[in-house]
């Protein structure tokens, strides 16, 4: 009897600690962090953003470059820093669905929902942790630019601008990537996707090479993508641009406003339909 007594007087005097109300912010910033803690003990994760970019940057500068002439100031290397950027912050919806397969098929986002969150703050979070592993890149990409002789030829406004272009352009990639990664049912699944469409869309661009020389057809369908936009609309802000050819398409004579308008309709069109497939799939 004292025994029992002793354990109910135990368990009489612990408590639940109160539950403290946070807002979607607050929570979303804790589950960043939880990915951020993620990327801390697993260093790897970072590959992507560092030693990929790095020998991208290397390899096409120096392999390329000498067979690829650009009149410009700093020549090829000096181009290319733009169309490997905005490559690398394209591929942030991959690396944001293929994290956010292994978290569903893992069960994590089923735990993270059970506890009394918003259940946008999942999603959220993720956004938040993406858009800083690409500006990671960013960082890194210029660091080897500076050192192979590019550099920026303008003032600190548009330079600011060229930066800001670039990551709002990896926040609407990242709501690609949750569409697909909602949509998929394994990681394998998420890289045979995301690699046959997102390879072909980054080269078949001005992000490597001019587009002067493609074929009439393939010359319209590369200067209306999106990302030929991007490119140019940083290259035009950093002072790395070439004269456009007479018959160049309006994207890449009004590249700021072109990627403007791609990051605003990608967002508007791709964020609910990402929303709605999330939801869809953890509902069942």
């Amino acid at each position: 009897m004292n025994d029992q007594t002793g354990t109910t007087t135990r368990r009489s005097q612990i408590s639940r600690p109160d539950i403290r109300q946070t807002g979607l912010l607050t929570q979303s910033f804790a589950i960043a962090r939880r990915n951020f803690i993620h990327i801390k003990r697993m260093p790897e994760m970072l590959m992507d953003v560092t030693i990929q970019p790095v020998m991208f940057v290397l390899l096409f500068a120096f392999v390329f470059g000498s067979s690829i002439a650009i009149p410009i100031d700093g020549g090829y290397k000096a181009f290319l820093l733009a169309g490997i950027m905005a490559q690398t912050v394209a591929f942030s919806s991959f690396i944001v669905a293929v994290g956010l397969t292994a978290d569903l098929e893992k069960g994590i986002v089923d735990r993270m929902r059970s506890l009394p969150i918003n259940p946008a703050a999942v999603l959220v979070g993720r956004s938040f942790s993406s858009v800083a592993h690409s500006s990671i890149g960013l960082v890194v990409m210029s660091l080897t630019g500076l050192t192979i002789g590019w550099g920026i030829h303008t003032d600190v406004f548009r330079a600011a601008l060229g930066y800001l272009l670039l990551v709002g352009w990896a926040f609407a990639m990242i709501w690609v990537g949750i569409w697909v990664g909602s949509a998929m049912r394994s990681v394998e699944a998420v890289n045979g996707v995301m690699f046959a469409t997102m390879f072909p869309i980054t080269f078949l661009a001005n992000t490597f090479a001019p587009t002067d020389s493609m074929p009439d057809w393939l010359r319209t369908v590369a200067e209306w993508n999106p990302i030929s936009a991007l490119t140019q609309a940083v290259r035009e802000l950093w002072g790395n641009d070439m004269p456009l050819h007479a018959d160049a398409e309006l994207p890449l004579r009004y590249p700021v406003v072109f990627t403007i308008g791609w990051i605003i309709v990608i967002t508007a069109v791709v964020a609910p339909l990402a929303i709605r497939t999330f939801r869809s799939r953890t509902a069942d």
